[in-house]
């Protein structure tokens, strides 16, 4: 069993970009009078508590979340915005929402989530996080997941694969994966998020996934300092198959902010 928990990072630099790209994303999906499907591969606990000792012990969402908001990254008509204001309401001014409850709080009463968590204390917290919401919570393997239920119902929809990048063999594994998933599902949004290392090892990865020629491809990196000395993660990239319209203009926004850091 994999032992990552993301409260040690959550609000971080690299939830900033994902989460707003997330959220723009859902936003104009919405917009259109027809039911969608969410989907999530590695959903991890759903909603954070940014007083928690994990989190303060890396004061990552001080460097990330806390930064942002104080610097206005988001302003009051930013799906963000709502999203946290929805979030803190529920849970205290700490409260932080995972990429599961980002997207909770932007369906529609018709749309549906499925979330995969396969770590037994994170399932057993996001279900937890999940109640109330009309979402179905699995713990198992994410891709085994999406690919059991792929073309979803409704057929419209996204999908966040969100993997923890533990072993360096996920690297390799995943452009394959994205193609298959891209087969049965070929008018899904399907995002990847990834790391970007010192090491740079997640250029192979996009190298191979831009082979792939897949349709209205968004590719998006943001560069930040480590969090602390040592941490290997200095920047966060995602990779957006049927990019929906506008996200590279949100993109391009994060590009200029995190540019400013």
């Amino acid at each position: 069993m994999l032992s990552y928990q993301h409260i040690y990072h959550a609000g971080n630099l690299a939830d900033v970009q994902k989460h707003a790209l997330l959220a723009l994303a859902l936003d104009y999906l919405t917009r259109k009078d027809k039911p969608l499907s969410y989907l999530e591969t590695h959903a991890g606990r759903g909603l954070y508590h940014l007083d928690a000792a994990e989190a303060v012990r890396t004061g990552e969402a001080g460097a990330g979340i806390g930064r942002a908001e104080g610097a206005a990254w988001f302003d009051p008509a930013h799906p963000m915005t709502r999203v946290l204001a929805a979030v803190r309401t529920d849970h205290g001014a700490m409260a932080y929402p995972g990429s599961p409850l980002v997207a909770a709080h932007l369906l529609r009463p018709g749309d549906m989530m499925h979330l995969a968590e396969l770590h037994p204390q994170e399932h057993a917290a996001l279900e937890q996080a999940m109640a109330g919401y009309p979402a179905r919570v699995y713990r198992r393997d994410g891709v085994e997941m999406a690919q059991s239920l792929l073309p979803p119902e409704p057929r419209r929809g996204m999908m966040l694969i969100d993997p923890s990048y533990e072993v360096k063999s996920d690297y390799d594994r995943i452009p394959a994966v994205i193609a298959q998933l891209h087969r049965k599902w070929n008018v899904g949004v399907i995002a990847l998020w990834y790391p970007i290392l010192t090491d740079e090892r997640h250029k192979v990865m996009l190298a191979a996934l831009e082979r792939l020629d897949l349709p209205r491809v968004l590719r998006h990196e943001v560069r930040f300092a480590p969090a602390r000395e040592g941490h290997r993660m200095v920047g966060s990239g995602m990779f957006v198959i049927n990019a929906p319209f506008g996200l590279a203009d949100e993109a391009a926004r994060l590009s200029g902010l995190f540019a400013q850091l």
